[in-house]
C-alpha cells in the first residue's frame, strides 16, 4: 500500500477540533466518551467549544491532540485502512506508538495526560521558552545555541532550514538576536509553557520515566520511527528512546528521510491541522501528504491511495 500515517503535536489544536466527527461517526463518540471517563476530564467538551486559552495549557493541549488523532485513526481503522509505517512529532509520537499496537487506549491517555501535567508544571517552577527559526542551517543555528550564554538547544529538527531551540528565557532571547544578526528569514517566539525537549525537563524528564516504568510495553505490529529516527518494532527499544525523548530534539526531518528510504512517498497526516504536511513538503517536495482531521477528509478518501 506504500502508505504512512504521521501524527501531529501540540500546536495543531484548535477550538471546535473533533466535533465533525463526533457528530458524524460512531467511532468518533465512542472514542471521545470513553476518554472523558478515563482522563477525569471533559476533553470532548474543551476540544469542541474551549475556551482557547484552556485548550492552549499544555496539560489539556496533549490528551486533546492525542484523543482527536485516535478519533480519526479508530474510523480509519473501521474503513480497514491501515499505515506501513508510523511516526509524530514529539506528542505526536506517543499516537504512532497507539496505532501500531504499543499501547492499549487507557495506557497511552493516562501517559499524554501525565506527560502534560509534567511538562506544564515544570514550566512554572523553572521557566522557559521556545522559538522557531526560519532560514538558517542546523549548523548555523547550533553554533548560535553555542555561542550564547545560558541554557538554549536546538529542539525541534522540523526542516532543514526549520529549527526550534529551546532553554532558558534570557538565552532564547539572546539567541534570537544572533539569529537575526545571522540572516534568518523568520524568528518566531512561540507560545508555550516551558523549555520542551531541552535541559530544563532533566527532573520532570526522571519522573515521567518512573511513571512509564507503570505500564506494559508491546512490540508494535508494523515499524514505528522514533524521534531519534531509529526504526524499530522493540518494545525495550521503543521503552528506551521515550525515556529520553522529554530532554532530547526531535529529529523530524530524518525520520521523514528514513521513512523515504524505506521506500514510503504517501503519507496521511491524522489529526487536527496541517502543520506536518507543510514540513514535510518542506524536507522534500516528492513526498505527498493528505491531511486527516476533519469529516470531509475522511468522505474524500482517494480511491488509488
Amino acid at each position: 500500500m506504500n502508505l504512512g500515517f504521521i501524527f501531529p503535536g501540540q500546536a495543531s489544536q484548535f477550538v471546535g477540533m473533533g466535533k465533525d466527527l463526533y457528530e458524524s461517526f460512531p467511532e468518533a463518540r465512542r472514542v471521545y466518551d470513553e476518554a472523558v471517563k478515563i482522563l477525569g476530564m471533559d476533553i470532548k467538551s474543551l476540544s469542541f467549544f474551549g475556551p482557547e486559552e484552556e485548550l492552549r495549557k499544555t496539560y489539556i493541549t496533549q490528551p486533546a491532540v492525542l484523543v482527536h488523532s485516535i478519533a480519526v485513526l479508530e474510523i480509519l481503522r473501521n474503513k480497514n485502512i491501515h499505515p506501513e509505517i508510523a511516526f509524530g512529532h514529539s506528542l505526536g509520537e506517543y499516537t504512532a506508538l497507539y496505532c501500531a499496537g504499543v499501547f492499549d487506549f487507557s495506557s497511552v491517555l493516562k501517559i499524554v495526560k501525565r506527560r502534560g501535567e509534567l511538562m506544564f508544571s515544570e514550566g512554572e517552577k523553572n521557566p522557559g521558552t521556545m522559538a522557531a527559526i526560519v532560514g538558517l542551517s542546523e549548523e548555523k543555528v547550533k553554533e548560535i545555541c553555542e555561542r550564547v550564554k545560558g541554557i538554549v538547544v536546538p529542539a525541534n529538527f522540523n526542516a532543514p532550514d526549520q529549527i526550534v531551540i529551546s532553554g532558558e528565557i534570557a538565552a532564547v532571547k539572546d539567541a534570537i538576536e544572533e539569529a537575526k544578526k545571522e540572516g534568518a528569514l523568520k524568528v518566531i517566539p512561540l507560545p508555550v509553557s516551558g523549555a520542551f525537549h531541552s535541559p530544563l525537563l532533566k527532573n520532570s524528564g526522571e519522573e515521567f520515566k518512573e511513571f512509564l516504568k507503570g505500564f506494559t510495553f508491546q512490540d508494535a505490529r508494523f515499524p514505528v520511527i522514533m524521534s531519534s529516527g531509529d526504526i524499530t518494532t522493540n518494545s525495550s527499544e521503543i521503552k528506551a528512546r521515550l525515556f529520553e525523548q522529554l530532554t532530547n530534539p526531535v529529529l523530524f526531518t530524518t525520520m521523514v528521510k528514513r521513512a523515504k528510504e524505506k521506500g514510503l512517498t504517501k503519507f496521511w497526516e491524522i489529526g487536527p491541522g496541517k502543520v506536518l504536511q507543510g514540513l514535510v513538503r518542506r524536507i522534500d517536495k516528492e513526498l505527498t501528504v493528505l491531511p486527516f482531521g476533519k469529516k470531509e477528509d475522511i468522505e474524500s478518501i482517494p480511491k488509488d491511495f
